[in-house]
């Protein structure tokens, strides 16, 4: 006998009881939908909620906060879950502590929410704040929102379609600006500065593959092959902070998957460091670790990096202008463009291709 379903949602179907739950200041009963595979199964779980909420086990919809129900999200439902990287729960959380906590909408109730007042604190955030951040913020908002859709705080995501002041041209042009590469002359002096140290190779393999830091830090030898000169990258090194309470956490580094699905790639390896690499005579584990033989920090590798260009009189640069430098030569060299974003994981076909024409025709002459 075919199950009753009487409403179908996200593609599924469902069988949807409401029930009472509370009532307003003025009398209006607070209704609240149940979803169960059949009526019996939507039937028990309001009856597990009801009996819940007149026990105290449950805090009534009405009475949550946008900041108390956020906390609720991030720490019981978020944390330490398996399908979330600790670097975004991390992301999530600094979102939450510098955007909601104590925002003009924190005290707001969650069953009173709407568009209006979350565009206005976007319009007066975005006076000071770039238009990145604020799709960053709303970005995560549109997946809070859509957890309190789907367990009934709220009817509808107040997050959609909104108006983020900026867009992505500004951000590309912004971007030209501060990009920043490592010139032929730099390149050698800082080579002969680490020569035949551990630095040495850690530099020549980002200059010469353009990989991430955190990419460079979680190689290991079992995704090194020097017989078909190839790396395979599938992970990355990262310090997070692990939050053991709300209120204590602890740094930890830690190897996850890539940046991005297209961060998943087999990319070459230049000649000259497959020498370099078979040259090391230890090939288990990974490749760069520390005096202590754990992994190396990407904090560390910073402070050294910054130190480097300090006793080479070269201009700071980020760590990251060495990725920066590798792209351009390819570019340079006039290479194919899509051939570059595949290598480096990159999406963005169309933003690099202008970048590096910008860059080529504006800024590098030595390259010519």
């Amino acid at each position: 006998m075919a199950v009753k379903t009487n409403v179908s949602k996200n593609g599924n179907k469902y069988f949807r009881i409401t029930r009472t739950i509370g009532h307003k200041e003025d009398g209006t009963p607070i209704k609240k939908e149940f979803y169960g595979a059949s009526k019996s199964d939507a039937e028990e779980k309001a009856n597990q909620y009801l009996n819940d909420l007149k026990n105290g086990l449950i805090v009534s919809a009405e009475n949550y906060t946008i900041s108390q129900l956020m906390h609720i999200w991030l720490f019981d439902f978020l944390n330490n879950s398996s399908k979330l990287k600790p670097s975004t729960f991390q992301r999530y959380e600094g979102i939450y502590r510098n955007y909601i906590k104590t925002s003009p909408i924190a005290g707001t109730k969650i069953s009173k929410i709407n568009p209006i007042q979350i565009q206005k604190y976007y319009n007066e955030l975005s006076k000071t704040k770039t238009y990145s951040q604020l799709n960053t913020l709303n970005t995560i908002l549109k997946v809070f929102f859509n957890w309190c859709s789907v367990n009934g705080y709220i009817i509808k995501n107040p997050c959609l379609n909104l108006n983020l002041k900026g867009n992505k041209t500004d951000i590309i042009n912004h971007n030209r600006k501060e990009v920043e590469i490592l010139n032929e002359k730099e390149i050698e002096i800082i080579k002969s500065y680490i020569k035949d140290t551990y630095f040495e190779l850690l530099f020549l393999l980002g200059l010469g593959t353009g990989l991430r830091q955190g990419e460079l830090l979680a190689l290991d030898w079992e995704h090194i092959n020097l017989n078909k000169k190839e790396i395979k990258v599938e992970k990355s090194a990262k310090e997070v902070y692990i939050y053991d309470t709300p209120e204590t956490k602890h740094i930890e580094t830690i190897i996850q998957t890539p940046k991005t699905q297209n961060s998943f790639r087999t990319i070459p390896i230049p000649n000259s460091l497959v020498e370099k690499l078979e040259a090391i005579k230890n090939k288990k584990g990974y490749l760069f670790l520390d005096e202590t033989n754990q992994l190396l920090k990407g904090k560390n590798v910073s402070t050294k990096w910054t130190k480097i260009l300090k006793q080479c009189n070269i201009p700071h640069k980020k760590f990251h202008s060495i990725r920066h430098t590798y792209r351009f030569y390819v570019v340079a060299k006039r290479s194919r463009y899509r051939n570059c974003c595949r290598t480096n994981g990159t999406y963005c076909y169309f933003y690099y291709a202008n970048l590096y024409a910008f860059w080529d025709k504006n800024k590098i002459k030595f390259c010519k």
